[in-house]
């Protein structure tokens, strides 16, 4: 059983060191995909920027009017939902792997 078992581990070693590790590469068109790409990570960061100030506006009223204080966790919500965005293709290369 052992034998079986050496053997095939190589002759598949040997088979899978010929694959090599290719590099990704971007497909024929893609230019425009990644052009709309860079938009939505314009417009997420924009979204994050006004959600911001929105929540520093209202957290200024709330502490005006002696409210409840709900801003800071929207404050928090914006600064976490912005580093996840800007960071996705930093952790899909983590996660995938180069």
């Amino acid at each position: 059983m052992s034998m079986l078992l050496f053997a095939a581990q190589d002759t598949y070693g040997a088979v899978l060191a010929q694959v090599g590790n290719p590099t990704p590469e971007a497909p024929p068109g893609s230019e425009k995909i990644l052009q709309l790409v860079r938009y939505l990570t314009w417009f997420v960061l924009l979204s994050g920027i006004c959600g911001i100030v929105y929540a520093g506006g209202k957290f200024a009223w709330e502490r005006w009017t002696g409210g409840g204080l709900e801003s800071p966790k929207m404050v928090a919500g914006a600064m976490i939902g912005g580093v996840v965005a800007t960071s996705a293709g930093t952790i899909m290369n983590a996660v995938i792997g180069t």
